[in-house]
């Protein structure tokens, strides 16, 4: 066992998640997930870094401005978690991306990119962990096919995020919690499952999303 689980009280070095989008969800997702001792990570970004997005995006500087997010975010969090396997992928996303992977963790402000990965998780059965910010407000939520409403029954589909608007807490709280209901899965702990988490300006609500539909 490693110092981590030791520390922690728990392993999760067995377990892999694809992260699709290295902002400021992803970027709290994925230190986390590190931070924890997750075994393997795959890092899937087709973005470079932006100086008006720094605020929120805290593994990024003003130096990187221009470079590919997801080669650095990977390269940094090596350094952090050595003993994670960390991949990127700096290219648009792609079905076959999820292959071989416990779970997603979806960090985008793209809908079509959403609905992609929500119908090619419900297809391939793979769980999947959505965070949207706009502002002061996000959300978060786990779909687990075939036993949780998927991310169009859970409302999560609508809009897009503005990018300008979310302070770097706001991203920071919904990726951490992406982070955390990720782990929960992989310790059989699915009471979170088909809950839809809501921060709005600072408080949690968690709803139960039910649907008629069958995933």
């Amino acid at each position: 066992m490693s110092l981590k689980s030791e520390i922690q009280g728990f392993d999760i070095s067995k377990n892999s998640a694809v992260i699709i989008g290295c902002g400021g969800l992803g970027t709290n997702a994925a230190v986390h997930l590190a931070g924890a001792g997750i075994g393997r990570l795959l890092l899937v970004d087709y973005d470079t870094v932006e100086e008006r997005n720094l605020n929120r995006q805290f593994f990024y500087t003003k130096e990187d401005t221009g470079k590919e997010k997801c080669k650095l975010l990977a390269e940094r969090l090596k350094k952090y978690s050595p003993e994670t396997e960390i991949e990127y992928r700096f290219k648009r996303y792609e079905k076959s991306l999820l292959n071989g992977f416990d779970i997603v963790i979806l960090a985008v402000d793209n809908i079509e990119t959403r609905k992609l990965v929500n119908a090619d998780c419900r297809e391939k059965k793979i769980p999947l962990v959505n965070g949207n910010i706009n502002g002061f407000f996000g959300i978060a939520y786990m779909y687990l096919p075939d036993k949780t409403p998927d991310l169009e029954a859970a409302g999560c589909l609508n809009g897009t995020v503005k990018k300008s608007l979310s302070p770097s807490a706001t991203a920071a709280i919904i990726g951490a919690l992406e982070a955390q209901l990720a782990t929960d899965y992989f310790l059989g702990r699915t009471e979170s499952a088909g809950k839809l988490y809501v921060y709005d300006n600072n408080k949690i609500h968690a709803l139960e999303i039910r649907s008629d539909k069958n995933d």
